[in-house]
């Protein structure tokens, strides 16, 4: 048996002619894992698997999205040449006609309509460099001033929360190695483990070191499975409980005087108004008992180090902004921040959430996290790119707010890059009626997206396979994706695609790249001085040190492990502390008599945002094949809905139809339906248009629905 074994195993070993690998990184969460695509050449087939690579974050750890994600980048629905829409039909051009189509239409739109009639969606899954550009494209080759992005629908609070606290927004005030070491941990609106779960063994270790771990989720998640205490929190009533800890906290006298003192601005505003709160009425409002408030205030208070995690649970609310800013609030009248193993840290959702918003995708910012409406930084800027500061417009508006615009008809033409707005927005049937509108509307991506299906011309982008660049992962780690897997027939990147259009505009000069380490290295000099500063870091240093903290100002730096140590980044170096109502500026939906449950949204492991790309991949489709309403079974049994049939859901904007899942982890006032499916699925259809004031998020954790078996029951 043994000699018929071996040679079994020869002649397979003989049957593989050849093996090539290819380094590159996971395109999906903002861990950015460094992974390795093994081709093998058997016989007459390729076999392709993926193995992980050790780095500074993952340690070498890949989940289920990232061992596939090579199965979507080898589809055979891959884009390869352009496609031009003739009498309501894709047919395949070439690049010059393509070019030639777009040149004629954004120049005839911007004669009659004005410069700004044109826009730029761009996306937080492209790289730095690509993100740069996108900025500078809209700038200079088109002039316009609107230009945002989909993180606006991820980030946008936490990075405002930081800046307003702290002066500058990094994913991590902290980079992961310190959390083994702290001894309380607050995970606030968070699900890493199914999220982002190749850093969940950080926090295993922190609770085998003694770790006493917070989770707040209105959901039982693998997440709340790992904490000591579960606040099963009411949606959108994040600000209200931490307002709730603040008042336990500060009256039993766990904060630090000293530091409060010294580095800590609007404390006595903040303290006259969280004495005033009765902590019944917070525990009323918010479904968490006030024994448990109590007890979670009193163990970060005690606790010699802490750390607090947000997401978007927190995040993607109307008021999500402040009620960021509150869990800060914690953190600074405890004096946990700038210490060791004590900070904050925004979980970011997409590839290169942080680095998307650093560099001028932002519809009021410009590279290196300066401010449009700043004259030194719109002078600097002007001089990097040789030209009049007059030239650069001036600030635009948020994502959905662009979405608006279209629909007034102030702007009427659209160059979206890697994004599928029709999925992914608030309001999805408005924003596709809107984007419909649009007179010419170009799309870039490697497949055809729902959105995408509205296009005039689609341009084929390459994949993380075959596109080199850097990106910035959550910790504000800038790591280089290698990647030298040869495109699909004609698909370019899309740094190549923003240099090609801009050339036939007339503006070629100013795009002159001939690889994405020139385009990086002007962006080195374009972040110089300010606060997201990347001028010391090289594609050279990056392939020796396999990842480096910004900021970092020169060569000689080692990079920014741990942030505000001495001082924030506000001129008087002092953090701002803010007051935080119980009650938000902008209402949020409460369940009425017609609309009874809250509503709120996530994600699944094994998919990634609208899924565009994670269903086109056999091993995570078969996983989750349909979206599912998760809901308890007493709440299930009152609405008359049977297990794993057909529900259809209803908010004031709109209906879908999802699965049911029976669960006891979720709140018998809330359901839960993830947003990874478009058309009849997609939850956000049900989503309310209202955004943050501050930083224009959308409320997409908290809506009111009704809901009623597709079929009724003959019983």
């Amino acid at each position: 048996m043994t000699e018929l074994l071996l040679k079994y195993f020869r002649e397979k070993q003989q049957e593989v002619q050849s093996e090539k690998s290819y380094d590159t990184q996971c395109p999906f969460c903002s861990v950015q894992c460094k992974m390795q695509l093994l081709e093998q050449s058997i016989v007459t087939r390729k076999k392709y698997v993926t193995i992980g690579k050790d780095n500074p974050a993952s340690e070498g750890r890949l989940c289920i999205k990232g061992m596939n994600a090579h199965q979507h980048a080898l589809h055979n629905e891959r884009l390869k040449l352009p496609l031009l829409k003739i009498n309501g039909e894709f047919i395949q051009v070439s690049w010059e006609q393509a070019l030639n189509h777009i040149k004629e239409n954004f120049n005839e739109i911007q004669a009659k309509d004005g410069l700004n009639a044109l826009s730029v969606y761009g996306s937080a899954s492209i790289t730095n460099e690509e993100a740069y550009l996108l900025g500078k494209f809209a700038r200079v080759a088109l002039k316009t001033k609107y230009i945002d992005y989909n993180g606006r629908l991820c980030m946008s609070a936490a990075a405002s929360a930081a800046t307003q606290t702290f002066g500058l927004d990094r994913g991590l005030t902290n980079s992961l190695s310190e959390i083994p070491f702290t001894k309380c941990i607050i995970l606030a609106g968070t699900n890493i483990a199914e999220c982002q779960p190749t850093i969940i063994p950080y926090f295993e270790k922190a609770k085998e070191n003694g770790a006493f771990i917070i989770a707040i989720d209105p959901r039982e998640t693998a997440t709340t499975d790992l904490a000591d205490l579960h606040m099963k929190v009411k949606p959108g009533k994040d600000a209200a409980l931490a307002n709730g800890l603040l008042k336990v906290l500060i009256e039993e006298d766990l904060i630090d005087q000293e530091f409060i003192r010294k580095r800590v601005n609007s404390f006595e505003e903040v303290k006259e108004y969280i004495t005033s709160l009765d902590l019944e009425e917070i525990a009323h409002m918010t479904g968490v008992s006030a024994d448990q408030i109590r007890l979670a205030a009193k163990t970060f208070g005690q606790g010699e180090s802490g750390m607090i995690f947000t997401a978007r649970g927190v995040e993607q609310q109307t008021d999500g902004s402040a009620a960021v800013r509150n869990f800060l609030n914690i953190l600074l009248v405890t004096g946990k921040i700038g210490k060791p193993n004590s900070g904050y840290g925004a979980i970011t959702g997409q590839g290169n959430g942080q680095g998307g918003r650093e560099h001028g995708q932002k519809a009021d910012q410009l590279p290196g996290y300066r401010s449009i409406e700043n004259d030194e930084h719109r002078s600097y800027i002007a001089s990097v790119w040789g030209i009049d500061k007059g030239d650069l417009p001036r600030k635009g508006v948020s994502a959905y707010e662009m979405i608006e615009k279209i629909h007034e008809g102030e702007i009427t033409g659209m160059f979206l890059m890697c994004s599928n707005p029709i999925v992914s927005n608030p309001n999805a049937d408005f924003v596709k009626k809107a984007l419909k509108k649009l007179k010419y509307l170009v799309a870039v991506d490697m497949f055809v997206s729902e959105t995408a299906k509205l296009a005039d011309v689609i341009l084929p982008a390459s994949s993380y396979l075959e596109d080199e660049g850097t990106m910035t992962n959550l910790e504000g780690r800038v790591t280089l994706r290698e990647a030298s897997f040869p495109s699909p027939g004609d698909a370019k990147h899309d740094w190549q695609i923003i240099c090609e259009i801009a050339r036939v505009l007339g503006k070629g000069e100013y795009f002159s790249f001939r690889s994405a380490e020139e385009i990086f290295n002007e962006l080195r000099v374009a972040s110089r001085g300010g606060t997201a500063d990347y001028y010391g870091i090289t594609y050279d240093r990056l392939r020796k040190e396999g990842g480096i903290l910004w900021p970092c100002p020169d060569i000689e730096h080692v990079g920014t492990r741990r942030l505000f140590e001495k001082a924030f980044a506000h001129p008087d170096g002092k953090a701002a502390m803010t007051l935080v109502p119980n009650s938000p500026n902008v209402p949020k939906e409460e369940p009425t008599k017609e609309f009874p449950l809250f509503l709120t949204t996530g994600r699944v492991m094994s998919h990634y945002l609208t899924g565009v790309q994670t269903r086109k991949s056999s091993s995570l489709a078969a996983r989750n094949f349909e979206s599912f309403m998760e809901i308890h079974p007493k709440t299930a049994k009152e609405y008359h809905i049977k297990n794993h049939t057909l529900v259809k859901i209803e908010s004031k904007r709109g209906s879908i139809v999802v699965r049911s899942k029976w669960s006891e982890k979720i709140r018998q006032d809330t359901i839960f339906v993830p947003f990874h499916w478009a058309d009849s699925q997609n939850i956000n259809l049900l989503v309310s248009k209202e955004l943050d004031p501050v930083c224009k998020m959308p409320g997409f954790k908290v809506s009111a629905v009704k809901i009623a078996p597709l079929v009724e029951s003959a019983e």
